[in-house]
């Protein structure tokens, strides 16, 4: 045998010795199943191990069982019964304090040793192995003397191994993230077109991953895998523990009148079942933990013992390590504190740029428009936050508002909901303000929306997505929200309600997106709609979760299996299209040509323009020798169509560069300071066009009348430009703005 041979073949050897070590099952709570159990615990843990044949139990509970009994035992996996079989503890000599039974405090701290190897046989390897494990082994136990049986419990299992990782959640974040740099650095090189693809697929794939983690939070009992994959996308919502927020979030709440929830510091007396059953089964068996709790003696024999069931959204904090009661601040605090990273990002790059220019190391013309405006790029970004952030702080402010969990929280809720809803209603009323004024005046939406730079950096976060001719779908898309918000905050008693209202409404959607393709291209609208069908899958399969249709057990574990398979393949597939084009427009020459300019003529509104206006003007003064054109500053005309005042010159203060002629008809063209397809970022200062011309000769309506040059125009020039133009054909720009009538 070679050494490679013998190296692979003793690691091999370790790494299958290693996972036969690490293999265990375990179960952490003891759970009644029937109403008026006699026999409940507050503290379950058992774990076997094969590898050493053992079995660690820790158990303390209370029973007000006396006598002999009989086990029926039935263990239960994906919904089938694997096994059940009947035990009486009197003839098992491990269960000899179980013969009789006597009421009263019962705790079991031990260590079983010994299992035999044909016990162990019995186990299935699959069982260890397996991921987010759906086991159950119930205990019936019957009374001897009347038959009848007198308690029902039963555990849960688990192998430790789950999809629930962190690498997971970090690796989406990562490739969500890369998108949207990935566009920054591609508006930065000039590919417009290709970094509002990128940026808008990212963006969407960010609100497919939004859409999982709602699944979670819904209060649907689930599967377990069902329950840890959706959890791998609670970051999406905020949801993150940080230890010495949660000590400032609990004194926060003290500080102002509330009482915080204390659920882990109680784990040791405690026993937490999370929801994973039909909501009905769920009741009585949190009812008969109450009744029992209640019902306790206050004799010295007793102790108390409680069972707390966690579903929906305090299902996804328990698992996150939240107390509930700080669930609320968790959320909103990193909306914060991530706007607050933006904003210091974006005036850091600005001082960065200032000092560069300054010390020589940059040219001064770079990224000059945005030195310029850069609070007018920071506008836009924070209305772009605003539109990411939106489900988060919809659904937690709304749930908030439910929980109460204290009077200055339920303040915050109630200031930072309505504060983004009218923000993003106001904005999404003055996009269709503009796109209504565009059409009266050029029968065309883009003209404005895209020719007027003010308004595409504070606004176009809300259309750039979407084809020129849809740009009202941002209403329809913050309805959506809204509502689902709505449902997921206000409906958690009732998981049912909540499976059939996300059936209705993502229906509605995907009917809606298939029928109208609002998004900008073929290929981004299949991307979408995509999602879309997913989405609805989804609710779909929360539907059969919730038991409505009383299906067998199996079909549940079935379909649970089918929703992480299913949610896991096409979320690499997301992740690799983000992943393969943000890598091909950072390296690739010119990746425009991966994408086919917009039908809705937005790239000549935005290009396009500049170039045609100056030739003309630079025509009409050659024709009637103005010998002042050169030092006319086309540039006072600055303002946006979207404001009624308009700015004069340059204020003092702004930076313009040495030898740039921008107050010259030949100097650079005026530019936007940033791209909206990038959500976050800005562009390189990239050629935005001013609005072009009317062919006519009606100077009141035509934009720019009131510059010095086109307002000073003859007569006779007028009527001599527009004899030309009569004479021919228009040009392809006025066929694209819908100037041919």
């Amino acid at each position: 045998m070679s050494p490679f041979t013998l190296l692979i073949t003793t690691l091999l050897a370790l790494l299958q010795l290693v996972s036969a070590d690490g293999r265990f099952i375990e179960a952490r709570s003891l759970n009644p199943c029937q109403e008026n159990s006699s026999f409940t615990a507050s503290l379950f843990n058992i774990r076997f191990t094969p590898a050493n044949g053992s079995i660690a139990v820790d158990v303390l509970g209370v029973s007000s069982i006396a006598g002999k009994i009989m086990a029926e035992v039935e263990v239960i996996a994906y919904g089938y019964t694997v096994t059940k079989q009947t035990v009486d503890p009197c003839k098992v000599g491990t269960l000899d304090g179980l013969c009789p039974m006597n009421s009263g405090q019962i705790k079991i701290e031990t260590n079983i040793k010994g299992v035999g190897k044909d016990v162990i046989s019995k186990v299935p390897n699959i069982a260890y192995s397996i991921p987010d494990l759906d086991g159950i082994v119930r205990v019936y136990i019957n009374s001897t003397e009347t038959g009848k049986r007198v308690a029902c419990v039963e555990a849960e299992l688990s192998n430790g191994k789950t999809v629930d990782q962190k690498a997971v959640g970090w690796a989406t974040a990562v490739i969500a993230g890369l998108g949207l740099v990935a566009s920054a650095i591609t508006s930065g090189m000039g590919h417009s077109n290709t970094a509002a693809h990128i940026a808008a697929n990212s963006l969407s794939l960010f609100g497919y991953f939004q859409a999982q983690i709602i699944i979670g939070m819904t209060a649907v009992p689930q599967p377990p895998i069902v329950q840890s994959w959706t959890q791998n996308f609670a970051w999406t919502m905020g949801i993150m523990r940080v230890t010495f927020l949660q000590k400032v979030f609990t004194w926060y709440q003290r500080a102002t009148g509330g009482t915080p929830s204390n659920l882990f510091g109680t784990l040791t007396s405690v026993s937490v079942e999370i929801q994973k059953r039909s909501p009905a089964m769920a009741h009585k068996m949190f009812m008969a933990a109450y009744e029992q709790f209640t019902k306790r003696a206050d004799g010295p024999d007793t102790a108390p013992a409680e069972s707390v069931l966690v579903k929906g959204i305090k299902r996804v904090a328990f698992r996150a390590n939240i107390e509930s009661s700080n669930l609320f601040m968790t959320g909103l605090v990193f909306f914060i504190i991530f706007v607050v990273l933006v904003v210091l990002c974006v005036a850091a790059f600005k001082g960065i740029c200032e000092g560069a220019v300054k010390a020589g190391w940059m040219d001064s013309d770079k990224f000059l428009d945005f030195r310029n405006g850069w609070m007018t790029v920071l506008k836009g970004i924070m209305f772009r936050i605003t539109l990411i952030g939106y489900p988060q702080i919809c659904i937690l402010c709304l749930w908030e508002l439910t929980q109460r969990d204290s009077a200055a929280e339920v303040v915050l809720a109630l200031f930072f909901f309505f504060g983004l809803s009218a923000t993003l209603g106001w904005a999404a009323w003055k996009v269709i303000s503009l796109a209504k004024r565009s059409v009266s005046m050029h029968k065309n939406p883009a003209y404005i929306l895209y020719s007027d730079p003010a308004a595409l950096n504070k606004w176009g976060f809300l259309y750039v997505q979407f084809r020129a001719t849809a740009y009202y779908f941002i209403v329809p898309v913050l309805i959506y929200t809204l509502v689902k918000g709505i449902f997921i905050a206000f409906a958690q008693p009732s998981g049912v309600a909540q499976a059939i209202s996300l059936v209705l409404v993502e229906a509605a959607v995907l009917v809606g997106i298939s029928i109208l393709r609002p998004w900008m291209d073929k290929k981004t609208n299949t991307f979408n709609i995509a999602i879309g069908a997913i989405n609805f899958l989804n609710v779909v399969f929360l539907l059969i979760f919730s038991n409505v249709f009383n299906q067998p057990g199996i079909v549940t574990g079935v379909v649970g299996v089918v929703f992480f398979v299913l949610n896991a393949v096409f979320a690499l597939v997301l992740l690799i299209l983000v992943l393969v084009s943000s890598c091909y427009a950072i390296f690739s020459k010119n990746p425009d040509t991966r994408y086919q300019p917009m039908r809705d003529d937005r790239g000549s509104f935005i290009k396009s323009q500049t170039q045609l206006n100056q030739e003309l003007d630079a025509l009409g003064a050659t024709a009637r020798g103005d010998p002042e054109y050169k030092g006319r500053n086309l540039d006072d005309d600055g303002s946006s169509f979207s404001s009624v005042s308009r700015p004069g010159p340059n204020p003092p203060g702004s930076h313009l560069a040495p030898g740039s002629n921008r107050g010259s008809a030949f100097g650079d063209p005026p530019r936007s300071p940033v791209d909206p397809s990038v959500p976050l970022f800005p562009s390189d200062g990239s050629p935005r066009a001013a609005p072009p011309m009317y062919a006519n000769g009606n100077n009141s309506t035509r934009p720019g009348n009131n510059l010095p040059l086109l307002g000073a125009r003859s007569d006779s020039a007028s009527a001599h430009s527009n004899g030309y133009r009569q004479q021919n054909n228009s040009s392809p720009w006025q066929r694209g703005a819908g100037y041919d009538h």
